[in-house]
């Protein structure tokens, strides 16, 4: 091997001086991959971050040409330098929303997030509304995957699937374990089983290029399974009352998107008004409209000319807004909880350590293992350059439930109100934890070198 001088001068130019990613990318392959390993490791790209991942993703390729290795280079590589930046917005946000709700400002933080707006409270219209684009533009990544990137195979899909499973019954055996030994109430099971897909990739985000490109699919993919899963049980279990014309609306709505991607339709407008449609329909029926998103998404088209399909031109318009305006403000709305009343008593509540555990211990152990089954029975490969102590990290960050546990509790224990505080207390103690654990295992995790 050359020396890291001689490294140095051979990588530096074609990574800072050439314009073009796919010049570079190409080049990139023809190198030796321990040499551009360690180019990577020494550089400093804190200016073109961008570089530094198609780098990785690259060194990933020539590692190992596995199923879930890059088949293309992602749809705006620009806009993902800027996600560890949007990660800070979203954490700050929730941060600042926590000290106000724990100060003596926590009056006016309630009063301004519980204000009511046309009937609903601002947090619930932000809820129901800017975060069916965010599940919007998370279902377009996601089919963008399906199709021609990562998840593109049946052993990539499989793996995400069982470790989804995994991620919902686990938590949720750990909950009834829990409050069947201490007489508590079951209904809460849902809670601990609904993972933050926000917080969760923001966390990973933060991490930056330390953690190969096929975990962010693979933790995208099982977080947003574990949401359709966790959508679909309150739905069906948990919703008060759902309204048949409504439903029969949002049925038709539905209908027309397939139309317009059956007949070749390639307008934003079409997709998006019919999109607003199903929501309104959505919200009327009493199903939470975010689901909106993810359908509209399955329907946006993704034929046409590189990069500028349907779908890439609507993922590229969202993802700044979705990044810098919606997240942070869903953040701020939702992340302040008072723990005013907190005590050692209440802590040791059923519910409250049904809650944590399911989060932090059930999603390590059933995501976890369900991949380990996946792995070693050959269902599925593990995903490229990730090494099994990566694979752990990213099941601890699964347990990030938060906003969404606070949202599963407050429908599942809605008929026992004095109940749903003590699920919110247990939901910010299992997600900071696992947050926790996760950044740390990722952090200082060794890369594989294979």
């Amino acid at each position: 091997m050359s020396t890291r001088k001689q490294i140095a001068r051979k990588f530096f130019g074609p990574f800072f001086n050439w314009a073009d990613d796919r010049q570079l990318r190409d080049w990139l392959r023809k190198q030796d991959p321990d040499e551009l390993e360690q180019f990577l490791d020494t550089q400093n790209f804190t200016f073109r971050p961008d570089r530094a991942i198609l780098g990785r993703e690259v060194l990933q390729d020539l590692r190992q040409g596995a199923a879930w290795a890059s088949v293309t280079p992602p749809v705006d590589r620009s806009l993902l330098a800027l996600e560890a930046r949007a990660s800070l917005a979203l954490l700050a946000s929730a941060l600042l929303a926590l000290m106000l709700a724990n100060s003596p400002a926590s009056g006016m933080y309630f009063a301004f997030v519980e204000h009511p707006v046309l009937g609903r409270k601002l947090h619930c219209w932000i809820s129901n509304g800017p975060m069916s684009l965010f599940f919007l533009l998370v279902g377009l990544g996601l089919k963008r995957e399906l199709i021609e990137g990562q998840l593109a195979s049946a052993s990539a899909r499989a793996l995400a699937i069982m470790a989804a499973l995994g991620g919902l019954v686990v938590p949720a055996l750990i909950y009834l374990a829990v409050n069947l030994a201490e007489n508590g109430p079951l209904r809460g099971w849902p809670v601990p089983s609904a993972t933050d897909i926000a917080f969760a990739l923001a966390v990973l985000a933060l991490l930056g290029t330390r953690v190969p490109a096929a975990l962010r699919t693979f933790l995208a993919a099982v977080t947003l399974l574990d949401y359709l899963g966790a959508a679909t049980i309150l739905a069906l279990f948990y919703t008060p009352h759902l309204h048949p014309a409504a439903l029969a609306g949002a049925l038709f709505a539905l209908i027309l998107l397939g139309a317009a991607n059956r007949l070749g339709q390639r307008s934003l407008v079409v997709y998006l008004t019919l999109g607003t449609v199903l929501w309104g329909f959505l919200l009327l029926a009493g199903i939470h409209p975010s689901v909106a998103g993810l359908l509209v998404a399955m329907l946006v088209p993704l034929d046409g000319a590189a990069g500028g399909a349907t779908l890439h031109r609507l993922e590229r318009g969202l993802r700044p807004v979705v990044a810098f305006a919606i997240l942070p403000v869903f953040a701020f709305t939702k992340a302040g909880i008072s723990f005013s009343h907190v005590d050692v008593a209440s802590l040791l509540n059923p519910v409250v350590v049904g809650t944590a555990l399911g989060l932090f211990a059930g999603n390590q152990l059933g995501i976890f293992a369900s991949v380990w089954l996946a792995v070693s029975t050959s269902a599925a490969d593990r995903p490229a350059g990730a090494t099994w102590l990566q694979l752990y990290g990213v099941a601890a960050l699964c347990g990030i439930g938060f906003t969404m546990s606070l949202f599963a509790g407050s429908l599942a224990l809605e008929p026992m109100p004095e109940l749903v505080g003590q699920a919110q207390i247990g939901a910010v103690m299992g997600s900071i934890a696992s947050a926790l654990l996760g950044w740390t295992i990722l952090r200082f995790a060794p890369r594989s070198r294979r």
